[in-house]
């Protein structure tokens, strides 16, 4: 893959200060796109921050004012949650690890700048997990997917509880005890993760992943996710670790060992593969060499380039041909057979697809 991201989120991610320039009818196509990517916040902030956002043309101005408004409330509303939930957990005596856009945040990270956020993700030890649920019921979290399948589900076969919503304020928060499902086909430890997690300053029992962790786990969500409507979000995000990890020269020396020896070479491969393609992330050519073990066959390379330029650019019909609802397809598909076994995805899927007529008929 030779040629960036032609999309116009793309674009505008990679050079924000030629946006003032754009015309209206880019822009236009950038704000619904933006949008629907969930990125039109981070896009608004880029502007905000190099001081150019009073030079765009008073149209796309306001759908920009609105981002900012939105970001900055959600902002403030990750950060009530996180104490929430720490408040919750208090009685359990564990360290609470965060995960993805509110580990960025409350790290600081330059990732969480108008990052749009949908739920708060934590990682506890398994052994915990019991007690975990119990202290955040007492506290007003609610189990969501009641059907007796799809409790089984989660509780049996994946890496997360069923997502909890609180009763009042109606957030979502998902408890992991790993990044992958038991069942997937590669088998990082978490016990690893949890041990070189990081404290956060100032925010006692909190912590979020190592650096170098912090990364093949937006890669690993990223590559394994069924769901790719923020596709390209999650492509910003990990081209944000990296350009603010990278500052460090043992950070890119550490990252392809840890990558080996958490079993997760493939998605650090894809990640750093179409981080580049989609937002020209820097990445040191030895880092690259030393990522190639993590490369497929040459016939599924040019599979998964097809798929991914399409499955990661934002879902919106400006940017669709002909062979995009196929690929959304089958990157759907892929991602639940990296996760489970031929027979229980089989089984998994027909159950979905059951269900699914089933609603239709009601």
């Amino acid at each position: 893959m030779t040629r960036a991201g032609a999309d116009p989120v793309s674009r505008a991610l990679r050079n924000p200060r030629a946006l003032p320039g754009w015309t209206l009818s880019e822009w236009d196509a950038l704000v619904r796109q933006a949008r629907r990517a969930n990125l039109l916040s981070r896009v608004a902030v880029d502007l905000n921050d190099l001081g150019v956002l009073p030079s765009v043309p008073a149209a796309p101005r306001v759908h920009l004012d609105a981002a900012l408004i939105v970001a900055q409330a959600q902002e403030e509303a990750v950060r009530r949650e996180v104490a929430y939930i720490r408040t919750a957990l208090t009685r359990c005596g564990i360290d609470i690890v965060l995960l993805k856009g509110a580990a960025y945040l409350v790290a600081g990270l330059p990732a969480a700048r108008g990052r749009v956020f949908t739920d708060v993700d934590i990682l506890v030890p398994e052994a915990a997990l019991a007690e975990v649920e119990g202290a955040l019921m007492l506290h007003g979290w609610a189990t969501t997917h009641h059907n007796p399948y799809d409790q089984r589900y989660y509780r049996q076969w994946m890496h997360e509880l069923p997502p909890l919503r609180h009763i009042t304020r109606l957030t979502v928060l998902d408890v992991h005890h790993a990044i992958l499902p038991p069942t997937a086909r590669l088998k990082p430890d978490s016990a690893k993760l949890l041990a070189a997690s990081r404290p956060i300053e100032s925010k006692p029992r909190l912590r979020v992943l190592a650096p170098v962790d912090m990364v093949l786990h937006s890669a690993t969500h990223l590559f394994h996710n069924e769901d790719l409507s923020s596709g390209l979000r999650d492509v910003a995000d990990l081209d944000s670790l990296l350009r603010d990890f990278g500052r460090e020269p043992a950070f890119w020396r550490e990252l392809t060992g840890r990558a080996s020896e958490l079993d997760l070479a493939r998605p650090l491969y894809y990640g750093l593969r179409y981080a580049q393609h989609f937002l020209e992330t820097p990445v040191p050519p030895e880092t690259l060499r030393a990522a190639e073990i993590g490369r497929p066959a040459r016939w599924l390379q040019r599979a998964m380039d097809a798929l991914f330029a399409r499955g990661l650019q934002p879902d919106h019909p400006d940017l669709a041909d002909r062979l995009t609802p196929l690929a959304r397809q089958l990157l759907y598909v892929r991602a639940h057979w990296l996760r489970m076994p031929p027979l229980l995805l089989a089984r998994h899927l027909t159950i979905k697809a059951l269900r699914r007529d089933e609603e239709q008929a009601t």
